[in-house]
């Protein structure tokens, strides 16, 4: 297995109580990411409306290894019970990144949900990274799927 260290920072207002993100078994390829409110939202939580997005703070900051990315990922639970997934997935983190960590949150479901202080509410992937160069070319090669669009492979 590959493995890269990601450092984690606590934010100076963040619940250290609060599970850094971690692998609930063995073979999971995503680690779970909590939700650390601000003092202010810690009873009561943050209520996502039907169609609401909101950016959930983590409570930390991350520093990823070069030639890595953290991949933010919905919780397949949260997404098929309550409607709760990301408007940006998968969500990236760049290497060169060192502000908070926040997730975007939309809820899709028909009922309000709220998002409670220490909630696992995202999982984050770390995936290796190539970067490639853009060339300007004057046709491109053929393939058998040819310009074939959105649905191009899927039923007729």
């Amino acid at each position: 297995m590959r493995m890269t260290v990601v450092q984690v920072m606590w934010e100076d207002w963040a619940d250290r109580g609060v599970a850094l993100p971690d692998y609930q078994t063995a073979g999971a390829a995503g680690a779970d990411i909590c939700a650390n409110l601000p003092e202010a939202d810690r009873v009561a939580g943050i209520v996502l409306a039907p169609m609401q997005r909101v950016v959930v703070p983590t409570g930390i900051r991350v520093a990823i290894s070069i030639g890595y990315e953290m991949q933010i990922r919905p919780r397949s639970g949260l997404a098929v019970k309550f409607g709760i997934s990301l408007p940006n997935t998968p969500g990236t983190i760049d290497s060169d990144y060192r502000g908070p960590l926040g997730v975007a949150l939309v809820n899709l479901g028909a009922q309000a949900y709220t998002v409670r202080h220490g909630d696992r509410i995202a999982q984050c992937v770390i995936a290796p990274v190539i970067q490639a160069s853009f060339q300007v070319v004057d046709i491109l090669n053929e393939t058998a799927r040819g310009a074939g669009g959105f649905g191009s492979t899927g039923r007729s």
